[in-house]
């Protein structure tokens, strides 16, 4: 398994670029599993770098 803190990296460097998006959109973008994608979202939550939204019944993640 890949380390979470890099894909974590990725996954903020997809945000940074792209804006808010959902974990389909990063699982697609980052070309990693999407579990890795998930616990690297904790991550970056438990760091407190994320905002979370929803509307409706998807889910954006979006840089603070």
């Amino acid at each position: 398994m890949k380390n979470i803190g890099t894909i974590a990296g990725k996954v903020w460097k997809m945000l940074n670029m792209n804006g808010k998006m959902t974990i389909n959109g990063l699982t697609k973008k980052t070309s990693e599993k999407k579990n890795q994608i998930l616990m690297a979202i904790g991550w970056l939550l438990k760091e407190d770098k994320l905002d979370v939204t929803k509307k409706g019944n998807i889910t954006y993640y979006n840089l603070k």
